[in-house]
């Protein structure tokens, strides 16, 4: 589980092209789900301590000025679920094709020639054949 949330942060936090182009696509088909889940479910049940919609709660400063605290962790909340998602998908992409790479079967190994001293000992022999006819053909 450590492991897990570690390659949850490393992609969260670093991500690479790949991860992103998922993300984009993904990202646009799950934001209506997520966005309902937050504001539907979600901030309903964290509004019970606020007694209202959590993503109503607001800090209010000084004049006209307000801090929206509760839509703004409502946003950190959808990021949150919205990368986890896309983490999940694409560590199940990685897997496939993982698996794609293990069943590729392997090229067979070039065959194996002879060794330096097999090809000096052909060459010595080869020579004392020839130098065999060569005192044959002398007598």
């Amino acid at each position: 589980m450590k492991k897990f949330l570690q390659e949850f942060k490393d992609f969260a936090l670093k991500g690479n092209v790949m991860d992103m182009a998922v993300g984009v696509i993904i990202g646009a088909s799950f934001q209506g789900i997520v966005t309902s889940l937050t504001n539907d479910i979600l901030n309903p049940l964290l509004g019970i301590a606020f007694s209202t919609d959590f993503s109503n709660v607001v800090i209010p400063l000084f004049g006209d000025g307000q801090l929206m605290v509760g839509s703004f962790i409502s946003a950190i909340i959808n990021f949150i679920i919205m990368a986890f998602v896309l983490f999940c998908i694409v560590k199940i992409m990685n897997r496939l094709v993982a698996l794609g790479h293990a069943k590729t079967p392997k090229a067979p190994a070039a065959p194996k020639g002879p060794t330096q001293e097999e090809l000096l000992a052909d060459i010595l022999k080869e020579l004392r054949v020839q130098n065999e006819r060569e005192e044959a053909t002398a007598k």
